[in-house]
């Protein structure tokens, strides 16, 4: 019986597996096709995404989104405050997560910081992903348009919870699933700045201002 049982939570953890491939596989040709992405390119984001996603329970259609909105995945992007990479980490807010991180442009590194970033911001909140993204991009108004823009993404980047979407994840973080994944949880602060400053600044980058 026990042998059974065996074979099956091995069959079931090859079925996840084989899913999760095909859902970086689908991710990776849309960003080619839509984006124009290199191949090696959308496959590294889609594989850091999707790793990103699993690790902070959070839907890799609105990571996807964020990144559209902060860098239009340019990795190497530069923004208010210095902002960096992929999703706009901004160094100077969030040096604990940075201790061991060498390049902010490298992909896996910045979806990895920048999704920890919202993770703790939904901490902070409660789970409350309006919240967050709030925190995450400065204004309620982004918050709309990471949710709209996640919309977009939905079909090629489906949850790995069926029941997680990005307009109802506010039960994203709340109770065992949101037990911190390491010290970072409390080192969030946003730096000091006005918002005209932000707002000049982003202008001349040509990336939205925001305090992450």
């Amino acid at each position: 019986m026990s042998r059974l049982l065996c074979l099956i939570v091995l069959s079931l953890g090859l079925m996840q597996t084989a899913t999760a491939d095909e859902n970086t596989d689908r991710m990776s040709a849309y960003l080619t096709h839509k984006f124009g992405l290199a191949k090696d390119k959308a496959q590294k984001i889609s594989d850091a995404v999707q790793s990103a996603a699993s690790k902070y329970s959070l839907p890799p259609a609105l990571l996807l989104a964020i990144i559209s909105i902060e860098s239009r995945f340019k990795e190497k992007a530069k923004g208010a405050n210095g902002a960096t990479g992929l999703m706009q980490v901004v160094p100077q807010a969030h040096r604990g997560l940075l201790r061991n991180v060498k390049d902010l442009t490298e992909p896996t590194a910045n979806i990895e910081v920048g999704s920890a970033i919202l993770y703790g911001y939904m901490r902070s909140a409660n789970g409350d992903l309006n919240a967050a993204l709030k925190n995450y991009g400065g204004s309620k108004a982004y918050a709309q348009k990471v949710s709209l823009r996640a919309e977009d993404f939905a079909g090629i980047a489906p949850s790995q919870d069926p029941g997680q979407h990005p307009e109802t994840a506010a039960d994203t973080c709340k109770d065992e699933r949101c037990q911190a994944p390491g010290y970072w949880a409390n080192a969030f602060t946003v730096p000091a700045i006005t918002a005209a400053a932000q707002a000049s600044s982003a202008a001349a980058s040509g990336l939205p201002a925001a305090p992450h």
